[in-house]
């Protein structure tokens, strides 16, 4: 009897180009500083989700509001 495990060909890993790698190592950062940032206290009574200034205006379901 075959084990299945033991006759399937090892695939060789991937080689990644510099700037692949750069990428990954730029998306890992990200999201270490997301978890962070979301480790820290959340503002009471706050907007839910992103923060609705992130980009200068008022925003809200993809609305802009200038007050």
């Amino acid at each position: 009897m075959s084990d299945p495990e033991t006759d399937t060909p090892e695939v060789p890993k991937k080689v990644l180009s510099p700037a692949a790698r750069r990428a990954l190592a730029e998306a890992a950062e990200r999201r270490k500083l997301r978890e962070e940032a979301d480790a820290l206290e959340r503002e009471k009574g706050g907007p839910k989700g992103v923060e609705p200034t992130r980009y200068g205006d008022w925003e809200r379901n993809g609305i802009a509001y200038d007050f």
